[in-house]
């Protein structure tokens, strides 16, 4: 299936890739390494100052990551629903997709590394203590509870478990309703995380509970299935129609409310949870214009790139990785702090961004094609058969999601 093509246009059954979709988790990456790499730096001019304000913004792309997650996953259990194996497909896949390389990465830190004759971190060593938030993909109730980053190393790994947490939830909701009931279902499950994040902040849950609870970030993930089943129901051309019309007065209400908080910072408790929602459905009509953006136009080409494919295949990996390499770099402030003093902070801050990021893409690449694709390669055997699947299931068939 090619970008600008109906589901309809698409053989049922076939399981076409779309590289777009990869190229938007390249973006999505892009502006979380952004947020770890450069975020934190400490500035001393103006254009260091803007340059780190404008890199947290990239915490969006934690929000980028669930719309496409909903979209996508939404819409593999919708075209499976007559599957006589629905939810043994869906678990083992995701199981594939997810748990190896996470436990190992556990395993890594918490068990092999404590036992190797090395300094273990202090830092690390913390976590370690709470290690069983982790294993049972809780983490983000941990930081919730404690109402600050309180997992060192691995308190990235708090929108992974928001991801584990929606999977146990959303294939019931799915199989449960028709198309009509799921688009009504999507809609009230946006409005009702808008007013959770509204109400816990008024409150006093404190900002770390509002980016963390998974009932507080349904919103995006429920405006990624909403899309997935407007496509379903009218046909990718016609949802893609409004999203272009829709896209310039919800970027126009992003940076408005954006403004409005830091000029004023009055209303907060209104203000910052109504710019979550407006940030998802944003996302959302750029994640369908991208779909059907031509061939030939500069977003499709940009997103159809060899680099931001082989990014975005390599997205799982990449987050889970480039936490822990940030949070050591830190853990070595001083050399950083040296080098600063001697090169300058604003090269510093360059220099920085481009070993972490490059450390963790490195990482990320290593452990996709020796580690990860083992897994992988199992996922066919559990995939839903042609009789049972739709066209537009096909957009799940890359295992980078």
């Amino acid at each position: 299936m090619t970008p600008g093509l109906a589901p309809s246009e698409t053989p049922r059954g076939e399981r076409a890739h779309m590289p777009v979709l990869d190229g938007v988790r390249g973006v999505a990456i892009l502006m979380v390494l952004c947020v770890h790499f450069i975020g934190d730096s400490p500035a001393h001019s103006t254009f260091e100052r803007a340059m780190v304000k404008l890199a947290n913004y990239g915490v969006w792309g934690v929000d980028l990551f669930f719309v496409l997650s909903g979209f996508l996953i939404t819409g593999l259990l919708y075209d499976s629903k007559k599957s006589a194996r629905y939810f043994r497909n869906f678990y083992v896949r995701r199981t594939l997709r997810i748990f190896p390389l996470y436990y190992a990465v556990l395993a890594l830190l918490f068990i092999v590394l404590p036992a190797v004759p090395v300094p273990y971190p202090s830092a690390l060593a913390e976590s370690a203590h709470h290690q069983a938030w982790l294993w049972l993909y809780a983490s983000n109730g941990y930081l919730a509870i404690h109402r600050a980053w309180v997992l060192p190393y691995v308190g990235h790994f708090w929108s992974l478990a928001v991801e584990e947490q929606f999977y146990l939830i959303w294939p019931i909701v799915v199989l449960s309703f028709g198309r009509r009931s799921l688009l009504g279902i999507c809609v009230a499950v946006t409005v009702l995380a808008l007013a959770l994040r509204s109400a816990l902040s008024f409150a006093g849950a404190g900002d770390v509970a509002l980016l963390v609870l998974t009932p507080c970030r349904f919103d995006a993930l429920c405006v990624g299935g909403f899309v997935a089943l407007a496509v379903r129901s009218v046909g990718l051309e016609r949802v893609a129609r409004t999203a272009r019309r829709s896209l310039g007065p919800l970027l126009f209400l992003v940076l408005l409310v954006s403004g409005w908080n830091a000029w004023r910072g009055t209303l907060s408790d209104i203000v910052l949870p109504i710019r979550g929602t407006l940030i998802a459905l944003t996302f959302g009509a750029l994640l369908v214009t991208s779909l059907a953006a031509r061939a030939d136009r500069v977003l499709c080409r940009l997103l159809r790139s060899r680099v931001m494919c082989f990014l975005g295949t390599r997205s799982y990996g990449l987050y889970v990785f480039h936490g822990i390499v940030a949070y050591w770099m830190g853990d070595h402030q001083a050399t950083l702090d040296t080098l600063a003093s001697r090169i300058g902070s604003g090269a510093a801050m360059v220099v920085e961004a481009t070993v972490g990021s490059g450390v963790s893409i490195l990482l990320a690449a290593v452990s996709y094609e020796v580690f990860e694709k083992r897994f992988l390669l199992l996922k066919h055997r559990f995939a839903p058969s042609t009789n049972d699947t739709r066209a537009v299931a096909s957009l799940d068939a890359r295992p980078a999601e």
